[in-house]
């Protein structure tokens, strides 16, 4: 009896794999038949060299010198009540001639490619933000050139510096949006001012955003060596054309952990041409804050795309047309929005006064569009050192949350910033520093770019106030003079 039991459960086994057997398939890849090895002629390896050659030619070594302030420890020795009471009160009052902070100078090095023959170079722009000097080295020549900021644009990292020269090798830009993850990819940078170095890798991802570097973000990543000092290279395709600039790596150790960001080259050139032709940038403004499509959100709408409105300004462009809160943006001009990224950086691509018709389901389900004339983005006129040919060797920014961030400005101080003044200039001689805030020119308060350029436009002369740290400095103003 047992051993009938036995049968049957071995035949009831095998009847059941042969049954399930015969239901499930696996996909077969073709049998390998050959290798192809690579030089096995004996006379020929694969190689790039050919491919790299040319872009090679396009990459600079960006060198900058930047002065940064640090506190004096001296300041807060006079000051200790405790060596006061030890010295006598003449010590502490010595502190009044000793500065809080002190000027010191920072070097740092970082890559740029070069976009025009007559010397245009991007690069981005936390390798020049703030510098004082920006030198760039071509490889292969003894030439040292003194570049000039034409242009930068913090939300983005990219940067436009320019230096007087001709007959230079622009890379050639190729069109981002045809990346595919995969694809093969190289990083060129010349790192360190002794030459140019490439590594090579594939497309990781695309569209990568919430990376927390940038304001709009859209990167390629890749796992090519994106090493310390290749900020502002290349990122080229197999045929040797720009796909990105390298911008970022994530790392823990300081070294390249394989996970790189490279800004698209679509953006970096639509960026560049503005910076280039009119020194700044100007973005268009909705007036929304927006979010992504939650998997509970999704169950309310039909979409499983958009950008959810949370809120809406009152009196913006979106208020105006009829969008509110609760509205799923679902596309711009015919452009799908996957996302609240996605709508930021469409949004962010069009001028002000721009007239777009956006689509939008709101909570009733309910498909509507509208007709949205977009605003100036506040702020949005470019954080860039300014040159006014009044005032010769000054350059000034506004005071953006970034600027105010950086130089730690409290936000009831209203004017523009000096971020340089060049050595024997007129500016150097009326006394500005760096880091000044001009906050009145005569009787004139001074908000923006647009009230300092109207109030200088036709002065002859006056005085400008400026606030240094704690204090408010009056300096004499002469048309004309002092250069």
């Amino acid at each position: 009896m047992k051993r009938k039991l036995l049968y049957l459960s071995v035949l009831f086994t095998a009847l059941f794999a042969t049954t399930l057997s015969a239901k499930v398939t696996f996909k077969e890849a073709p049998n390998v038949m050959q290798r192809v090895v690579p030089g096995q002629s004996g006379d020929k390896i694969l190689s790039y060299y050919a491919v790299l050659k040319g872009p090679q030619k396009s990459i600079v070594n960006v060198s900058t010198t930047k002065n940064v302030f640090v506190n004096n420890q001296m300041y807060n020795l006079y000051r200790n009540p405790f060596f006061r009471d030890f010295f006598g009160q003449g010590f502490g009052q010595r502190y009044h001639k000793v500065p809080k902070r002190l000027e010191r100078k920072m070097y740092a090095l970082g890559s740029g490619v070069i976009v025009t023959s007559n010397g245009y170079i991007v690069t981005n722009n936390h390798v020049v933000a703030n510098a004082s000097k920006i030198k760039v080295t071509i490889t292969g020549e003894n030439k040292t050139y003194t570049a000039k900021i034409v242009g930068r644009d913090p939300k983005t990292d990219i940067a436009v510096i320019k230096i007087d020269a001709k007959g230079l090798t622009p890379i050639k830009f190729a069109n981002s949006s045809n990346l595919k993850v995969g694809d093969i990819v190289f990083a060129i940078g010349d790192p360190f001012g002794i030459g140019k170095s490439t590594s090579a890798g594939i497309v990781s991802a695309l569209n990568k955003n919430q990376v927390g570097i940038n304001q709009y973000e859209n990167f390629i990543q890749t796992d090519a060596s994106i090493n310390p000092g290749n900020s502002g290279g290349a990122l080229v395709d197999s045929r040797g054309d720009l796909i990105g600039i390298n911008s970022a790596i994530i790392t823990r150790s300081g070294g390249n952990n394989g996970i790189g960001f490279a800004i698209p080259s679509n953006m970096v050139k639509r960026i560049a041409l503005a910076l280039i032709n009119n020194g700044k940038i100007q973005r268009g403004f909705l007036g929304v804050s927006i979010t992504n499509l939650s998997k509970g959100l999704k169950s309310i709408y039909k979409s499983d795309h958009g950008a959810f409105v949370l809120s809406v300004e009152k009196n913006k462009p979106a208020y105006k047309a009829g969008i509110r809160r609760g509205d799923l943006i679902l596309s711009v001009d015919g452009k799908t929005i996957k996302d609240a990224n996605s709508l930021k950086n469409i949004i962010g691509s069009f001028k002000p006064n721009k007239v777009i018709t956006v689509k939008i389901e709101n909570e009733n389900n309910k498909i509507k569009t509208f007709k949205v004339k977009l605003a100036k983005m506040p702020g949005s006129t470019l954080a860039i050192g300014k040159t006014n040919n009044l005032i010769n060797g000054l350059k000034v920014t506004e005071l953006d949350k970034q600027v105010r961030y950086n130089y730690q400005i409290p936000k009831k101080v209203q004017g523009v910033l000096v971020v340089n003044v060049e050595n024997n200039s007129k500016a150097d001689t009326m006394g500005f520093q760096r880091g000044d805030v001009i906050i009145q020119i005569n009787s004139q308060h001074i908000k923006s770019l647009e009230d300092y350029d109207n109030a200088l436009k036709n002065l002859k002369k006056g005085i400008i106030y400026v606030q240094r740290r704690n204090f408010v400095i009056p300096l004499a103003y002469t048309a004309g003079k002092n250069k």
